[in-house]
């Protein structure tokens, strides 16, 4: 339920009734506004009808929430939530671009493309270390040794690093040394691993399923905030159709319905989208265009001897050849890059 307080009432005041939420078994929240304090109630609607809120002299208002994610909503939280990453904040004025290799491959190679990436103005540093991939026979990461060489490259350039945790496992190795946790499209529907890195303080990159639906996104972003962890970025990296001539559907509809249905940030994904080096240019633009808050891209010192994913990602010079192009389209949107 959402409980809409008058203009004016104190924090105190909220502070009891949110006492008064807990006291009944309640998940109370506190969303306090510019104008006035919205209050939230998730469980038994029933428990919270007992209460009788209704009569309150600081209420205005009882609404109840329709969707089926109730933390992640607009209808409870209407304002854009904002998170931080490493000095780099997602949902607010600023683009954000994360760059990087598929796959750390060598200290050399991961330092390398760092430093060019923190010169040509990206913000974060991706790089997996784990890789899950179709085949059981393609590369699949340098896997916990990878760490290291992905930690000394962010260290050396200045970037917060971003990578993919594949298992629960893996949380507590990775969560303090990297900014950022991405769950990639296999896992968007690992609930134990969604709830994992919701018990962490770790921001959390969460990818969308190849074959999910928006609700499905969401309700799988439910899962991490419901767990504790309410520094969640969603990413649109594309969904499978019958389109055979790009590896996948850059759904970028989904991006401007998202701004809509959700208050958390939202970036897209065009080297998955496409899984076209030279589409990622004008789709980037287009993420721009349509309401996106950033994007994340796949940059390597040389894609064509890549061990994974070679086809998608860009070389240092076509990484600044699209920082370049898209910067018209961030200052059009009224936004400034990262």
């Amino acid at each position: 339920m959402i409980i809409v307080l008058k203009s004016g009432s104190s924090e105190e005041t909220a502070k009891q009734l949110m006492k008064q939420i807990e006291d009944k078994g309640l998940q109370p929240l506190y969303m306090p506004g510019d104008e006035r304090t919205v209050l939230g109630a998730l469980g038994d609607e029933r428990i919270l009808a007992s209460l009788n809120l209704e009569s309150h002299p600081a209420v205005d208002s009882i609404k109840p929430i329709l969707s089926p994610y109730k933390k992640v909503s607009r209808e409870l939280h209407p304002e854009d939530t904002k998170v931080q990453v490493a000095g780099t904040t997602f949902g607010g004025e600023k683009f954000v671009v994360i760059a990087g290799p598929c796959a750390v491959e060598s200290q050399e190679q991961i330092n390398d493309i760092s430093m060019e990436i923190k010169a040509t103005g990206g913000a974060l540093l991706r790089g997996g270390i784990f890789k899950p991939r179709t085949s059981p026979y393609s590369f699949q990461g340098l896997g916990r040794e990878g760490m290291p060489l992905l930690v000394e490259a962010g260290e050396k350039s200045g970037l917060g690093t971003v990578s993919e945790v594949t298992d629960v496992s893996e949380v507590e190795f990775m969560q303090d040394k990297v900014a950022m946790l991405q769950i990639g499209a296999r896992n968007m529907q690992n609930y134990r691993l969604l709830q994992a890195v919701g018990e962490t303080n770790t921001p959390v990159l969460l990818k969308r399923g190849m074959s999910s639906t928006i609700e499905e996104l969401l309700l799988a972003a439910e899962y991490i905030t419901s767990a504790g962890n309410e520094q969640v970025v969603l990413c649109e990296r594309g969904i499978r159709t019958f389109e055979t001539a790009t590896r996948n559907t850059l759904d970028l509809n989904a991006v401007a319905l998202l701004k809509t249905l959700t208050h958390l940030p939202v970036i897209v994904d065009p080297s998955h989208g496409t899984g076209v080096r030279e589409l990622i240019i004008p789709m980037a633009k287009a993420a721009v265009a349509c309401g996106a808050d950033g994007i994340i891209v796949e940059v390597h010192p040389d894609p064509v001897t890549a061990l994974s994913d070679s086809h998608q990602q860009l070389s240092a010079q076509q990484f600044r050849d699209l920082m370049r192009q898209i910067n018209p389209f961030i200052k059009a949107a009224g936004r400034t890059a990262a």
